[in-house]
């Protein structure tokens, strides 16, 4: 990246597209000093100190954010990370930033694995990727869907020896979990994530059971709200959705199983919900070669089944919908995302998803996700317009003329 100075950049005559309208709102002028947006005007914005960009109407818009990833997780198998050192995934990551960046994301809220350590390395430009908010290990009950040990194997978890243990931490009991979130939060965690339903990718635990007790979900959330932070909970059935909802989490990561009464349940709460359809999609096209037991294979196939229904669902429900796409190992398929929830969402409102939406869920509200003055200049030229056109952002960022980040071009064929 280029160093960012205190010379403005002037971006002229760009289409400006953010998910709040279905159709674009204006052509603008944006000045950007010190990565931070300044000015954004209809009129022409002028400064003789400015390096002045002509877009020539190509669309301006947001920096892109994916609240559900997992930059650290480089292999489907998740047991074959327990074999990977630390030093070797990290390594791994390093490329999976970098790419995540050239497809526009220039804010990703790590779903579990990142630490403090990589989300200093990309604040300080060792590694080129977005900014991170990270939620350190996720908590998992004993045998929930955060325990990875074979059936044979009662040792008790070591939390350091292999990439595998960056990932959760097993925490039973109302005292256990309101240490471990004490604890990730003193190691730097931004918010909390705990399981609260089996998963896809666990190979033991059935995809509609319920985790943890209703005091340890409220225990967790209890600590969090406490340190000013936040739960975001794993959860596929409905029944564990409403229990998390209940106890106080803000967001739900998949929720396919979700029925209507807990969406608008959830819509009670002002909660947030973040599917994750290409996660499945991807999972079914490598699923053979990462070695998935029947089992897992069968999980896979029934999240898959309800994934466009449960946006449905939430859409007429009115609950606000984050964007993620959960995407572990080979990140081929990740923007494929917006493809997916073209199927049953209009063209802005998955934007939106991916800007404004990501931001409050962030509680970066008018900083991130935003082309406005104040805002922090992540900022993306796009040749096309997605409102017409959403597959211009579900490539590897083939029609991003620029791509700026706080500022500093990390892409610029102006």
């Amino acid at each position: 990246m280029s160093d960012r100075g205190q010379q403005p950049v002037i971006l002229r005559n760009g289409l400006l597209v953010d998910g709040s309208e279905p159709l674009a709102s204006a052509t603008v002028d944006v000045m950007v000093l010190g990565g931070t947006i300044r000015e954004v005007s209809e009129s022409r914005l002028s400064d003789e100190n400015a390096i002045v960009y002509d877009l020539k109407g190509r669309t301006i818009m947001p920096g892109l954010i994916d609240l559900h990833m997992h930059p650290f997780l480089t292999d489907m198998n998740l047991m074959r990370l327990e074999e990977t050192p630390v030093s070797l995934v990290t390594a791994k990551a390093s490329v999976v930033l970098k790419g995540l960046l050239d497809r526009g994301f220039t804010t990703i809220r790590d779903a579990a694995g990142g630490d403090w350590g990589l989300k200093q390395a990309v604040n300080d430009g060792y590694i080129t990727g977005p900014r991170l908010f990270i939620s350190g290990r996720a908590l998992s009950q004993t045998g929930g869907h955060g325990d990875f040990r074979r059936r044979t194997d009662d040792s008790v978890v070591c939390s350091c020896s292999s990439a595998l243990h960056l990932t959760s931490r097993i925490a039973d009991g109302v005292d256990q979990v309101r240490h471990a979130v004490r604890d990730e939060l003193r190691k730097g965690a931004d918010q909390i994530k705990i399981m609260v339903s089996g998963g896809v990718s666990s190979p033991h635990d059935p995809l509609e059971g319920c985790q943890y007790s209703d005091a340890e979900i409220e225990a967790a959330v209890d600590e969090a709200t406490r340190a000013g932070t936040y739960v975001l909970a794993h959860a596929y059935s409905a029944e564990a959705i409403a229990r998390a909802l209940r106890a106080g989490v803000r967001t739900i990561e998949h929720a396919n199983l979700i029925d209507a009464p807990t969406a608008a349940l959830a819509a009670k709460k002002s909660a947030y919900v973040v599917p994750t359809l290409v996660a499945y999609e991807a999972q079914a096209r490598h699923a053979e070669a990462a070695g998935y037991s029947t089992d897992m294979l069968k999980k896979l196939k029934k999240v898959r089944e309800f994934g466009l229904q449960s946006l449905e669902i939430c859409k007429s429900a009115g609950v606000k919908m984050g964007f993620g796409t959960d995407i572990i190992g080979n990140q081929d398929m990740h923007a494929e995302e917006f493809l997916l929830r073209a199927k049953v969402l209009p063209a802005h409102e998955i934007i939106a998803s991916a800007t404004m939406i990501g931001a409050e869920v962030l509680r970066m509200e008018g900083k991130l996700g935003v082309i406005a003055p104040g805002a922090i200049a992540d900022i993306l030229v796009v040749d096309g317009n997605p409102l017409k056109d959403i597959s211009l952002l579900a490539g590897h960022g083939e029609h991003y003329v620029a791509i700026m980040k706080e500022g500093r071009f990390h892409k610029n064929m102006l």
